[in-house]
């Protein structure tokens, strides 16, 4: 009823509503997630065998076959959500403390989307080298790594570092998350335009996180490096800008696709990116008047333009549809379209943890892209990706990600595509039903009254 009164306000008054049950209802309960025992419990003398003595020979077993772990602790399905605090949603940097509440949101929407025990875990450091160490050395209790709300660029660095030096999964959502679902909405708004990949010219508006990782995610996808065109606010990337120089020991990330992007070699303002584009990625300001009318014009017919700042898109979806957009997406769910992290995480993560993989690439993401993509099976303008309540999803995202992991030799658990949707299904609704029963039992209080 709250959520109902609060969709009929206009933007602002929504907004303050919303931000106010947030700090009522963050008070009530004072976090957003618990940790149950999973074993039964029915006397003390069930503490000989989960603890001691008994639990000496499980010890005994991990220290003789250290992968063991994965058949007889949680690892197998415990994430670390590791964030410093530096760039946490709109926010900026706010510390760890202050991130705390976002990564617990984060982690009860891995349990319930996916049925993973995710951890928030901010930890307080300044030096990306800093950042490298304390996860390293927290990397025995956990299956996975979900790298959250890291400023640009020390993301690339900790990211770059932890999966060339850590033996399971290392995932930064605001790079391969958004970079995934953005792909997987490019991928039927293709459909719906009846254009092709390799021919689809490309301008990825704001140079961050988000779009360093989808120009890369976009190739490996068969799209063509020199048919992407990013740009900023200082202008179209190109190797003759005058900062890209520094870049070079500044954002060697940046600097590279400088030199591999914009096959055209286009340069000047950032509006002149847009003419005879076929998409737009823009992951800018959050503000509307950031992507201009006549930009969108320029670009070809049946344009595709993904608007994805929240909580303000950097055009607004009827501005973008009158200057000759023909599918337009937002990262809002109160407009069609809305590209969601969390419509991939859950998944990629149930699956990679399924398989017990060592590692996630683009090439796994690309996988999950497809996998999301094709629950959509007629995309029309309205509906290029799927809605967060298609509960099929997410076995399915996981089915594909682990089946992936086991091909490319990166699993250590194998079995075919069917027996993974098997195992996915059966962890997601098990842990989708213990929810209920705690609500409806009451263990989970049930929201207070205004």
């Amino acid at each position: 009823m709250r959520l109902y009164v609060a969709i009929n306000m206009d933007d602002k008054e929504r907004t303050n509503e919303l931000n106010r049950l947030a700090l009522k209802y963050s008070e009530f309960y004072k976090g957003k997630v618990s940790i149950f025992p999973r074993v039964p419990i029915t006397s003390l003398k069930d503490f000989s065998y989960w603890y001691t003595p008994g639990v000496a020979a499980v010890s005994l077993a991990v220290n003789h076959n250290v992968e063991d772990v994965f058949n007889l602790t949680g690892k197998w399905n415990s994430v670390a959500i590791v964030t410093d605090g530096t760039r946490v949603l709109g926010l900026g940097n706010v510390g760890p403390e202050a991130s705390l509440p976002v990564m617990e949101g984060k982690s009860m929407i891995f349990n319930f989307l996916g049925g993973v025990n995710a951890v928030p875990l901010p930890i307080r450091v300044k030096e990306k080298e800093d950042f490298v160490h304390v996860a390293k050395a927290l990397e025995p209790s956990f299956g996975a790594y979900n790298l959250e709300d890291i400023e640009s660029p020390k993301c690339f660095f900790v990211l770059e570092e932890l999966q060339k030096e850590l033996s399971i999964p290392v995932w930064h959502d605001d790079e391969l998350g958004t970079a995934c679902i953005t792909l997987a909405g490019l991928i039927n708004s293709l459909k719906v335009v009846q254009k092709k990949a390799e021919d689809a010219k490309v301008v990825l508006f704001g140079a961050g996180a988000a779009n360093i990782a989808t120009a890369h995610l976009l190739a490996a996808a068969g799209f063509k490096m020199k048919n992407i065109v990013m740009a900023d606010s200082k202008g179209i990337l190109e190797p003759n800008r005058p900062d890209v120089d520094s870049l070079m020991f500044t954002n060697p990330w940046k600097y590279s696709l400088a030199m591999e992007t914009n096959g055209d070699r286009l340069s000047g303002e950032e509006g002149g990116a847009f003419k005879g584009a076929d998409i737009v990625v823009s992951a800018s300001k959050s503000d509307p008047t950031t992507l201009h009318k006549e930009w969108i014009a320029s670009m070809n017919d049946d344009a595709i333009v993904f608007a994805l700042a929240n909580p303000l898109p950097e055009i607004w979806p009827s501005d973008a549809k009158e200057a000759g957009a023909k599918v337009i997406a937002t990262g809002r769910s109160d407009f069609p379209n809305q590209i969601n992290n969390s419509l991939v995480f859950p998944g990629v993560f149930r699956g990679v943890l399924d398989a017990r993989a060592r590692k996630v690439d683009y090439d796994i993401m690309v996988v999950a892209s497809r996998a999301i993509a094709g629950r959509v099976k007629n995309p029309t303008p309205e509906e290029v990706i799927p809605a967060m309540t298609d509960l099929g999803l997410y076995p399915e995202v996981a089915a594909s990600v682990a089946y992936a992991s086991s091909e490319k030799g990166y699993a250590r658990k194998h079995e075919s595509k069917e027996k993974f949707l098997q195992i996915a299904t059966e962890i997601i609704e098990h842990n989708r039903k213990a929810y209920q029963t705690l609500l409806d039992n009451g263990s989970i209080t049930k929201l207070p009254e205004d």
